[in-house]
């Protein structure tokens, strides 16, 4: 055995656990022979199924044709070995107990991962790049304290869309690497961003991983993206996001478990030595804790009437793995009340955005003579919602506020009183007359769910949405698109019960005309100018700061008087963090605004948002068409913009 040793030294690995099998295969490699010197002991690990292992030591690296490492080695048993080179270009070691060996990837800091306010989201191809997306994963791996991720427990999900499943085989093989302990994985890995939420907090993991590009088009050529909520349920805050992109500028390794590819596609546990995959039902965890927020007796009673007709369209995207076992199999609705039920890789061609451009199957429906009486979407990752009633549209921002007033009669989770409302500051100030009338604590905060997050945690904050189609409560830390359609619903309920069959039934345009009555109406609208040239959408910001500067209060716009002009500022009330230029807003004395803002959701160029509000408390014009009560404002807010003087844009692409 020593002259076999002696003659096969300067072909096998540094620091390495092999048995005679593996010795013998190892005569293939032809390395650039150097000095050696070696030891030679019995291994004694467990895991080894071969009798009369050895362990090796030296110094030796080998090269290929291409100048990089190779090894032959024999694949009959799982022993656990470590290779380890002079010049340190790649390392393979055992994971002591873990029983698998760890490989550590040599990388470069690439460019232009800063993530967005919801997380790093690029063209598909851009992730299929060398490294581009473990670069991430290990820079957020290496932006988490230890406690966060040795012997940790993660869970995974995603859309569906094109690049999930072989980017989960990634991220759980990096997991494993940095000595996380268990992934808890959606079949298929296919689990809505609302129910990653609902299982981190369920299963007590330390966070999770949700593969999407939330409302973005997917396919080949599309979109992908990335974000990482933590134990709560919340999308990781910026003082992490800015931790994480300060690692992608320095990242030097990658640490990856060299584990076999886990079947997606069947429920169970798989074991690689001390790290677990569990692949799991995504319907079961979220579906429980519905349960336990809404009276689902009572929402069946309305969607298996005879006479209420209900349709949802999930647009391809992860609700449809949903949306049939919950509206139809448990509360009842009928068969083919749900559309584009099948979630597709990308999302059937189509722009999984639940709003009136791009849901325009659900909008002719809705808006033909033979319309149902109640119709819903949802978005890609399954955190979005759009309402609609017979020839009605509920605008996101009336929606939140309309749910919130109807709350606490209507929903059971709410029956002991609601803590706190809170909106993002593009989304109009409905919601503010609501919480006022209730007398509970109010809180405006920039555009991501990630700041609602800290309110919820401080038992500050019950309700809250975004004009962006996002609403939903403390029960997770996610907008939640299924969560918004059964409050709608639970509303009708509650209105129609006792109602017989052929009673006139409370419809969304009686609710919704309730509450401007109330109220008051805002009106609302918002204008998107998507993919355009970053640089020129910057210069346009850059002229409103400067028009900011100048402005006083008073300063007159057509008939509108200025009481305010801004960036917006948020300083979070229960850490302190300060989130700066989150907004250009022009506010008028009699309470309308226009505001713009730079999207951080786009995977290409830069979109801007308009956003334009008018109060309004006269009843008789509560009729007038939204377009038609701003038009006079949003002409004074393209003028002030010089917009297409810097874009060349003279429509936007989407309206809401």
């Amino acid at each position: 055995m020593a002259a076999a040793m002696a003659s096969l030294g300067s072909a096998l690995p540094a620091s390495s656990s092999f048995t005679a099998s593996e010795i013998s295969s190892a005569r293939s490699v032809k390395p650039r022979p150097r000095s050696v010197s070696f030891a030679m002991r019995h291994t004694g690990s467990s895991s080894c199924a071969a009798p009369g292992a050895f362990s090796l030591s030296w110094c030796q690296t080998m090269r290929d044709s291409t100048g990089c490492e190779s090894l032959s080695r024999s694949k009959m048993w799982n022993c656990p070995w470590q290779i380890s080179t002079c010049d340190g270009r790649l390392r393979t070691r055992a994971a002591g107990s873990e029983g698998f060996k760890v490989k550590t990837v040599p990388t470069k800091p690439i460019e232009g991962q800063k993530t967005g306010t919801s997380g790093l989201r690029k063209k598909v191809k851009v992730f299929m790049e060398q490294n581009y997306l473990s670069n991430w994963i290990q820079s957020l791996f290496n932006s988490l304290s230890s406690s966060d991720v040795k012997g940790a427990t993660l869970v995974l999900g995603g859309d569906g869309r094109y690049f999930n499943k072989p980017a989960a085989q990634i991220i759980m093989k990096i997991a494993a690497g940095n000595g996380v302990k268990k992934v808890f994985v959606a079949r298929d890995g296919i689990m809505s961003t609302p129910a990653v939420s609902a299982v981190i907090r369920k299963r007590k993991a330390n966070g999770g991983f949700i593969m999407s590009a939330s409302h973005n088009p997917g396919g080949p050529k599309n979109d992908w993206g990335i974000k990482f909520n933590y134990s709560s349920g919340q999308p990781a805050p910026e003082v992490i996001t800015d931790k994480i992109y300060g690692n992608t500028q320095s990242i030097k390794e990658i640490k990856m478990a060299d584990i076999p590819d886990v079947n997606l596609s069947k429920l169970g546990t798989y074991k690689f030595g001390s790290f677990t995959v569990e692949v799991i039902d995504p319907v079961s965890d979220y579906l429980e804790l519905l349960k336990s927020v809404f009276d689902f007796p009572l929402l069946k009673s309305l969607l298996s009437r005879s006479d209420f007709s209900f349709k949802f369209d999930a647009m391809h995207a992860v609700t449809g793995a949903y949306a049939e076992p919950i509206f139809v199999d448990v509360l009842g609705a009928k068969k083919g009340s749900v559309n584009n039920g099948v979630p597709k890789e990308d999302f059937g061609g189509g722009h999984p955005d639940p709003n009136l451009t791009y849901a325009e199957e659900l909008v002719e429906l809705m808006f033909s003579p033979d319309a149902p009486d109640f119709g819903a979407a949802s978005d890609g990752d399954g955190d979005r919602n759009m309402i609609l009633g017979n020839n009605f549209f509920v605008t996101p921002s009336d929606s939140v506020a309309m749910i919130a007033a109807n709350a606490q009669p209507c929903i059971p989770y709410f029956k002991k009183g609601i803590k706190g409302l809170a909106r993002s500051m593009p989304t109009s100030a409905a919601l503010d007359r609501v919480a006022q009338k209730l007398k509970v604590p109010f809180f405006e905060v920039p555009t991501g769910w990630k700041f609602f997050g800290n309110l919820m945690d401080a038992g500050k904050l019950s309700i809250c949405g975004e004009e962006s189609f996002g609403t939903g409560s403390d029960h997770i830390r996610e907008k939640d698109g299924i969560w918004a359609i059964l409050a709608w619903l639970s509303i009708l309920a509650h209105r129609n019960k006792g109602k017989k069959v052929g009673d006139k039934l409370v419809t969304v345009e009686d609710v919704a005309r309730e509450y401007w009555a109330n109220y008051g109406r805002n009106f609302f609208s918002r204008y998107d100018y998507e993919e355009c040239d970053a640089a020129s959408a910057n210069k346009m910001i850059d002229h409103l700061r400067s028009l900011i500067a100048k402005s006083k209060k008073g300063d007159k716009y057509g008939k509108y008087s200025l009481a305010l002009a801004d960036d917006f500022k948020y300083v979070d009330p229960i850490d302190g963090s300060v989130s700066s230029k989150q907004g250009i807003r022009f506010i008028f004395s009699d309470g309308s605004r226009f505001i713009f803002r730079l999207s951080g959701t786009g995977s290409a160029g830069a979109t801007i948002r308009l956003y334009v509000e008018q109060y309004e408390t006269d009843k008789s014009k509560h009729d007038l068409d939204a377009q038609e009560a701003l038009r006079p404002l949003i002409e004074i807010a393209l003028k002030v913009s010089k917009l297409k003087d810097f874009t060349g844009r003279d429509k936007p692409t989407v309206i809401t």
